[in-house]
């Protein structure tokens, strides 16, 4: 009896240690004008919405669709933001009143009607293995 609570108690100290599970988001992002600039795409939770994205990636803007692959990705709710930086300058520009003047998108071609749209409209779930996202810049 010893032996097999000693044995679980091992067991489940061992999984405790070990990562939690992450995956891997493929994001295909379609719209972009060729040759300018990069793709920067941004993986948020609720938190750190449209603030400091704990996970970003970029990718040079060579065709009207680009593919961001980021990996290690926690399982869980995530909303997924891209824009393309024409002048490469590390953010989206704006006009004086706070309009983008660069094309951006998010995943469930989330829109908002008078600002960004909302975390829970970009929502998405991300399992195990490869999740698929698909964002058009607009």
């Amino acid at each position: 009896m010893r032996f097999a609570f000693t044995s679980l108690l091992g067991g489940a100290l061992l999984l405790a240690a070990m990562p939690a599970s992450s995956a891997t988001l493929e994001v295909r992002i379609s719209g972009v004008a060729a040759g300018k600039g990069k793709v920067n795409v941004a993986v948020c939770d609720r938190e750190r919405f449209l603030k400091q994205c704990l996970y970003s990636s970029s990718v040079p803007a060579q065709a009207a669709e680009v593919v961001a692959s980021l990996q290690d990705i926690p399982l869980g709710t995530w909303a997924v933001l891209a824009y393309q930086d024409e002048n490469e300058n590390g953010e989206l520009d704006r006009n004086f009143i706070g309009i983008p003047r660069e094309n951006y998108g998010f995943s469930r071609a989330a829109a908002g009607r008078f600002g960004p749209p909302g975390f829970d409209d970009a929502a998405i779930e991300v399992r195990d293995g490869t999740t698929p996202v698909a964002i058009r810049l607009r």
